[in-house]
This record gives C-alpha cells, structure tokens and sequence, in this order.
C-alpha cells in the first residue's frame, strides 16, 4: 500500500485530531514553480490532465509535512516524485481501489492532506458533492487527475518539448511545457516550466534566463 511502511493507527488517528476543524479556504504550501499560476487552498479540489502536474501539486504540501494519497493508478514515479519533493516516507498508495474508490478517497481524504486520485470517467453529481463536503470539513485537497466537475482550478499541459533526443537518437532528459491553469471564466494563466529538468527537479524556464549585465557562456 505504501512504498514503505504504513503509518500506524495512532498515527492516523493523530493526523485525524489535526485536521478536525481545520479551516478549509486557508492557503496551503504551494510548489515555488506555481508561484504566479496558482495557490493552493485547503478544502479544494483541483483538476490535471498528467500525473506530472499532480505530483507538482503534491510536492508542495509534501514537503511542508503534509501526509499524500494515490488512489487508482500506479502512473506515479517513485523516483521522479522524490526528486520534485514528495517525501515517499509520507505517501500512501492504492493504485487499484476497484469499485470501492469512492470509499477508500473519503477514508484518505479523513486522515491525509492531499489525495490524488485517477478520476473514473463519469462521477456521478451525488459523489462529487460528498467529497466536496468532506474536503471542506477535513481542510484536504484533492488532486483528479482526469476530468473532475466543480474544480477549483484546471491545469493542462501545452507545448511540450523534450530534451535530449536528437535525430533518430539520444535519451530523453528533460521536458519543457507550458502549464496552463484556467479558474472558472477568468482568463487562463500561462508559465512554462521544466516538467522536470535534467536533474528532475519542476522549475521554472525562466530561472535559466542570466541575471542582467551577465552573459551565459556558450563554450
């Protein structure tokens, strides 16, 4: 279930205690490639079309000390996700819940800070508003990676470039994109990000850029 050991039931029932009457609408640590594009809340639920993107909403509150679910696929990387900052020690995985998802996300979403989960095709209205309410009462956030009505926010992935192919060639060493986040009607916000870099870490394309006055070498 985990990709170490499962926390205990003390443990759960510890993280239970913290998360009872945590105010949802509250900022939660956020990915500092999202800065600009998005902030998470607690209490929301936030669709992507990749597990790249989800393991970037992840990292954020991972890294802030926040427990994870993955329920419904076993897409995630272990590796790549340690290195974009989830702490695995932290992570709990179900990548096949069968026809009892519905019930294994509530239970994840009672005791983790964030749950990702492989969104079936259809989720019926009735569903969508259970989980909705739990995530208002637990102060957690759901990641749907798939299609999810009453997002948050949606974010997509545009552009996408690899690097480290050339003709007919090579190795795939990183990937550039442009993360797209829509809320609602308002006009959708635009970064591009190394979705990761060579050393698989998510940042910014712009932190490449030299400082003013400086030039970057080109030998």
């Amino acid at each position: 279930m985990s990709p170490s050991a499962a926390p205990s039931l003390s443990e759960l029932r510890e993280r239970v205690q913290q998360m009872q009457g945590r105010p949802a609408a509250q900022p939660v640590a956020t990915h500092p490639a999202l800065s600009g594009l998005l902030q998470l809340q607690a209490g929301s639920t936030y669709s992507v079309d990749s597990m790249s993107l989800a393991v970037a909403l992840m990292a954020g509150p991972s890294a802030d000390g926040a427990w994870c679910g993955v329920v419904g696929t076993a897409e995630l990387g272990l590796e790549a996700a340690a290195a974009a900052g989830v702490e695995l020690r932290r992570t709990i995985l179900v990548p096949d819940p069968g026809e009892s998802w519905l019930e294994v996300t509530a239970a994840l979403i009672d005791v983790l800070g964030v749950v990702v989960l492989r969104a079936p095709s259809f989720v019926p209205a009735k569903d969508v508003s259970r989980i909705s309410a739990r995530l208002r009462q637990r102060g957690g956030i759901l990641v749907a990676y798939g299609d999810w009505p009453r997002s948050e926010a949606r974010l997509s992935m545009r552009d996408v470039e690899w690097v480290g192919v050339g003709r007919g060639h090579g190795h795939l060493q990183a990937r550039r994109a442009t993360v797209e986040v829509q809320r609602g009607t308002a006009p959708a916000r635009r970064g591009r990000l190394w979705l990761p870099d060579a050393s698989q870490v998510i940042r910014r394309v712009e932190d490449d850029a030299p400082a003013p006055g400086r030039l970057r070498s080109v030998s």
